[in-house]
């Protein structure tokens, strides 16, 4: 079953959106198992409790999903984003589910 990795981010006003979005869609050219990635900014009405952006990463199943969190280009990734997030962790949200 295909699982939909889902995060949703509050960035700093001095974040560099444009290299984080880089280097979340290039984890897709070197780990298997990703079938999509997406990442945006907000376009919510009034829920989205002061995040500012999401993405979502796309794997062929659990198994590859489960790969990809040690895998050392996601933990370098996961660290400009934490580095650039409002709060650290505490900027951050994430919830994975079956598609």
């Amino acid at each position: 079953q295909m699982i939909r990795h889902t995060v949703l981010c509050r960035f700093r006003k001095d974040a560099d959106i444009a290299a984080i979005s880089a280097a979340l869609k290039g984890l897709q050219k070197s780990i298997s198992g990703i079938t999509a990635i997406t990442f945006g900014a907000d376009k919510s009405i009034g829920l989205q409790k002061g995040f500012t952006h999401g993405f979502t990463v796309d794997f062929t199943d659990v198994a590859a999903r489960d790969a990809y969190l040690p895998h050392p280009e996601h933990q370098k990734v996961g660290a400009l984003i934490v580095a650039s997030l409002d709060g650290g962790l505490e900027g951050l949200a994430v919830v994975d589910w079956e598609v």
